[in-house]
């Protein structure tokens, strides 16, 4: 049987929003079988608890951000990414201001945290989304799709017709019967253009921001004097991105996701697209060992393996 997994204890880290530059603490919780996993905000009374669907999205403004009545909580998307990565099901996470804490612009602190508190498996089948046909979103020249696959596969294509990201990688696949999301993906930063700097923080984003946690670049080169992490750090972030903004579906997904020059609003967009067609997709266990599809099984030893 492929079990849920949430987390053995608590773990806590402190820094700052992305956009917001307000000072966050964020606590990751273990949370029982199929609670799924839950944004709190506990500065609030009482408490406002924020599950992730796709519904609840509601900014997509270079984050995936997400709201209960005058609740919110923004840059959701890394957290979600490590979670997904590391394969855990359940649980809680805690935070005391409108956003997740940016730290260092990737989802590696967030694996640190996860693997700090350990996971733990639980006594109840995972529940996978399996899709059935594909879907696809479009909007001008940018595009992503969903279709079937036996496991978790992602391509990414980017194009930003700028010097220091044209230099590297732009189209990357990653298949997770082959590759370990802890080395391959969850490294790689959120990155941004010095000129769009000023722009986004007249419109409140971006105040957080600074070369210790993203990517930055003038109209040439990478400013960052540590350089890149990986050869296409850019696309990877993306499909970081990605990751984490298709786990807000609620459960990990069994599909191959395909995408050109997509973001947060394109992805939301397409989960929506997908869960509104229910022939498009089910709910599926493996309770027996024999009806594992290899890419999955293969998936789920590597992320064991983290």
């Amino acid at each position: 049987m492929i079990r849920q997994r949430t987390l053995k204890s608590v773990v806590t880290a402190t820094g700052v929003g992305l956009h917001s530059g307000v000072k966050v603490t964020l606590s990751l919780r273990p949370a029982p079988v199929d609670t799924g996993i839950v944004f709190r905000r506990v500065d609030l009374d009482p408490i406002v608890a924020l599950t992730t669907d796709p519904y609840c999205v509601m900014d997509t403004r270079l984050c995936s951000g997400l709201q209960k009545g005058p609740a919110k909580i923004g840059t959701v998307e890394h957290v979600m990414s490590a979670l997904a990565g590391l394969g855990v099901d359940n649980a809680y996470v805690d935070v005391d201001a409108e956003e997740i804490p940016i730290l260092d612009g990737s989802a590696a602190p967030f694996v640190f945290l996860i693997q700090s508190a350990g996971v733990e498996t639980q006594d109840a089948p995972k529940r996978f989304l399996r899709v059935k046909k594909t879907v696809e979103v479009r909007e001008g020249d940018k595009w992503v799709k969903l279709e079937p696959h036996d496991g978790f596969r992602l391509e990414f294509s980017i194009h930003f017709n700028h010097p220091a990201i044209d230099r590297t990688g732009t189209r990357v696949v990653i298949d997770f019967a082959e590759q370990s999301y802890v080395r391959e993906v969850s490294r790689a930063r959120t990155f941004g253009f010095m000129h769009e700097v000023e722009f986004m923080r007249d419109n409140g984003l971006a105040r957080g921001g600074s070369l210790d946690n993203a990517i930055v670049m003038d109209e040439y080169r990478v400013l960052n004097a540590d350089g890149l992490r990986y050869g296409d750090e850019f696309v990877k972030h993306k499909v970081l991105d990605a990751i984490g903004d298709l786990y807000i579906a609620g459960h990990p997904l069994l599909a191959s996701y395909t995408a050109y020059k997509s973001g947060h609003a394109l992805n939301n967009q397409l989960l929506r697209a997908l869960l509104e067609d229910k022939s498009a997709w089910e709910i599926v266990s493996f309770e027996h060992d024999e009806a594992v599809p290899e890419p999955l099984a293969r998936s789920v030893q590597l992320q064991f393996a983290a």
